[in-house]
């Protein structure tokens, strides 16, 4: 099917921070880019202005078999795509580093993987490609010399991207109505878009966990400062709890509102870092239930009670086990979620 200028640059102002117009025009690699990077950080969309007709055109070309036999020698080298490849680069082991960092040997197999193939993605748009081994290779030999650093994305996408580009290459010619379907494409970068946000997705979530009780008690704190004043604490908690009402009507409420209450409480079943100290403060581990707490309070609390220790650190000590205590009362409070 012959594309179209005008519906390619329709698409370009409608969803081209999300690829649409890449989608139309069979530029899957170039459309998974766009949306993991928000139409390359902004710039690649507003640049794909003056591009588009040669995009049109390339694609009409490879629908109506016109290409020329494989092409030759080396595509010439592109300053855009290189610095496209650099920041690609960083980008992808920037998200490695927020999320991933935890799993075992992410300095010499994690991240270079994860630079390495935010490069290739830049280095496969158009019509050039480039070795992936030779650029995986590059990321991991380069990646032990800046072990463990925050920084060490950047000369690992250096030197992958230089590797990728002293080893491009034009991409084979496809055969006549050989392109597959929209629905297997869509597939395929929905399968890669999903393994890019995992761990971003991983870590939003991890950290919503104390955000939302931080939030939970704030609210707490405040309206209680106005207990003298029913009328103005009920008016306060109603307009502090608009975007969880406005939430709930419109996911239809009912058992759609019990089930918002639910997530929510799956997202504050986590300890926060306070709450773990409190655990530790009182000697429990994270399973501890409500009766082990207060038994092993009520144990603590005798020992160190000023009146029964004559040490010095006795009323620190003491201090200390009552907030824990506390801290982790208000954890168990029956109507945390209502």
């Amino acid at each position: 099917m012959v594309k179209r200028v005008l519906v390619a640059y329709a698409l370009w102002a409608v969803g081209g921070p999300l690829g649409l117009h890449h989608l139309y025009l069979g530029r899957d690699s170039h459309a998974l880019l766009w949306m993991l990077t928000l139409g390359g950080f902004g710039f690649g969309w507003a640049r794909e202005f003056i591009r588009i007709p040669a995009y049109v055109g390339e694609a009409n070309q490879d629908a109506e078999k016109e290409r020329r036999p494989h092409r030759e020698g080396l595509p010439p080298v592109s300053p855009v795509r290189l610095a496209g490849q650099v920041c690609v680069g960083i980008y992808f082991g920037t998200v490695a580093l927020i999320g991933l960092n935890s799993l075992s040997f992410f300095y010499l197999i994690v991240l270079p993987l994860s630079v390495g193939a935010g490069v290739h993605l830049v280095s496969n748009v158009g019509q050039q490609t480039a070795d992936l081994q030779k650029t995986l290779t590059a990321c991991l030999v380069t990646s032990p010399i800046f072990y463990g650093s925050s920084l060490s994305p950047l000369p690992i996408s250096l030197a992958a991207s230089i590797t990728a580009s002293q080893n491009r290459r034009f991409k084979p010619p496809t055969a006549h109505g050989s392109q597959q379907k929209l629905g297997p494409r869509l597939y395929r970068i929905g399968l890669a878009w999903l393994a890019f946000s995992a761990p971003l997705g991983y870590c939003f979530f991890y950290n919503t966990t104390a955000t939302l009780y931080y939030l939970s008690d704030t609210i707490a704190a405040l309206l209680d400062i106005f207990w003298f004043l029913p009328w103005l604490r009920s008016v306060l908690e109603y307009f502090l709890l608009m975007p969880y009402r406005i939430l709930c009507a419109l996911t239809g409420g009912g058992y759609h509102e019990e089930a918002w209450r639910k997530v929510l409480e799956i997202l504050l079943k986590e300890y926060t870092e306070r709450e773990k100290e409190a655990l530790k403060i009182l000697s429990l581990e994270t399973e501890a239930s409500l009766e082990e707490i207060t038994r092993s309070y009520r144990e603590l609390a005798k020992t160190w009670h000023p009146d029964h220790n004559p040490s010095n650190d006795a009323e620190k000590m003491f201090m200390e086990v009552q907030e824990a205590y506390d801290v982790l009362m208000r954890w168990h409070k029956p109507d945390r979620f209502k």
